[in-house]
């Protein structure tokens, strides 16, 4: 199966002069006009091919080219991005996925089974709780929790759900679309910097870490800056701050990686001790019993800091998902299709985290990302890399439905 590996990078440029700019980066964070926009995109390209496109309950987005076999071979990633993210972020496997249709479809004959191409829904986590599509096809989203979260703008779940035509009640029938599935396989940037390192621009992915999240909330007593005695202060951002540094040491002792992305203080002005300070942590390691004594650490942390600095801790669970491996065959065929070069684990969640959760044999392919960059607007990946990852996800679909 050869794919057209330049009409993929004109198709993914025009997609993100469409919906983002080099300055302030892409604008396709999900359910928004311009992830609307981006789907108006790929429907018109689908259009010209013999496909079935369907919206699954979830809001998902299938395109089926009917195969000798119902089972199905499917391809894909995420067209929506974090705010001011990077133009291939997800997009590249989409619009790869929409090249491997477009050869099938051309090709003399029909495929041995049915491909589809699926664009997965809110990838990201516009409401905090990534893979939100996927995951409900796969059946792990909590539905009753998904109601009661917020955006950053305090928009609901279930509203901005039902703007664009889907119940969050139903969320969880779009999971019959996976029992058809034999194979999901995904193609992405690598977001980080081992390709790099290693002088390679395409290798097979493992599997994906496990990620702990959680909302952390310091509570101690506001003041005037200037005039309470510090052996009196009462300040939740103090013990924030060690808690940070906590997360820090103990992710590089355990070989994992820990992040607190964001930080609110309140009142939030410089002239008073903070009342409240709230922040977002984000755990991760690609084994079940480091990670689980990451969290046991950093919690003990954050309430031995809270008791010195006498404010209140209260810990609330957001999302949390299990290191995943992925199918070892498909990762050989991977593997192969990508060089020969060793696999790497993924420290990045991706969709096919939940199909494979979901029993479905999944595999991914990485394309070199330069300096490692991603979620950001100068996230990039040399053109000649991109062309041999293109290349490669061709390679793999034509083995796997040969398989």
């Amino acid at each position: 199966m050869v794919l057209d590996a330049k009409r993929v990078l004109a198709e993914l440029g025009e997609l993100h002069r469409l919906t983002g700019d080099s300055a302030a980066g892409a604008r396709r964070v999900c359910w928004s006009e311009d992830w609307t926009r981006a789907r108006a995109f790929l429907l018109e390209r689908l259009e010209a091919l013999p496909v079935k496109v369907e919206r699954d309950e979830a809001g998902n987005l299938w395109a089926l080219l009917e195969g000798d076999s119902d089972r199905v071979v499917a391809v894909g990633s995420h067209l929506d991005s974090v705010p001011g993210g990077g133009w291939l972020d997800g997009a590249l496997g989409v619009l790869a996925g929409l090249e491997v249709l477009r050869a099938a479809a051309a090709a003399d004959e029909r495929p041995s089974r049915t491909l589809a191409l699926v664009d997965w829904a809110d990838e990201e986590g516009r409401f905090g709780r990534s893979l939100f599509g996927s995951a409900a096809a796969a059946g792990t989203l909590d539905l009753a929790a998904a109601a009661e979260l917020v955006d950053v703008d305090g928009h609901r779940v279930p509203e901005v759900l039902a703007a664009h035509g889907i119940e969050l009640a139903r969320m969880g029938e779009a999971g019959g679309r996976l029992e058809r599935l034999d194979a999901y396989l995904e193609l992405h940037i690598e977001q980080g910097p081992v390709l790099e390192t290693r002088g390679e621009a395409v290798a097979a992915v493992t599997g994906t870490a496990g990620t702990e999240r959680r909302r952390l909330r310091f509570t101690g007593r506001s003041g005037h800056a200037g005039t309470v005695p510090m052996a009196l202060r009462r300040d939740p951002l103090a013990a924030a701050a060690r808690t940070i540094l906590a997360v820090e040491e103990i992710a590089r002792r355990h070989g994992g990686v820990g992040t607190v992305g964001s930080v609110q203080a309140q009142p939030g002005i410089p002239t008073a001790i903070p009342g409240e300070v709230e922040l977002w942590l984000d755990q991760r390691h690609p084994e079940p019993g480091p990670l689980a004594a990451m969290v046991e650490e950093t919690l003990d942390a954050a309430g031995a800091t809270a008791r010195e600095q006498d404010v209140a801790l209260a810990v609330e669970p957001v999302w949390s998902i299990e290191p995943i491996p992925f199918d070892p065959r498909l990762v050989e065929l991977a593997r192969g299709a990508a060089g020969g070069g060793e696999p790497i684990p993924s420290g990045a969640l991706h969709d096919a985290s939940e199909v494979a959760r979901a029993g479905v044999p999944t595999a991914m392919l990485f394309v070199q990302s330069i300096g490692g960059v991603s979620h950001a607007p100068d996230e990039d990946s040399r053109s000649e890399h991109l062309h041999a990852g293109i290349e490669a996800l061709g390679r793999l679909v034509a083995q796997t439905l040969a398989g």
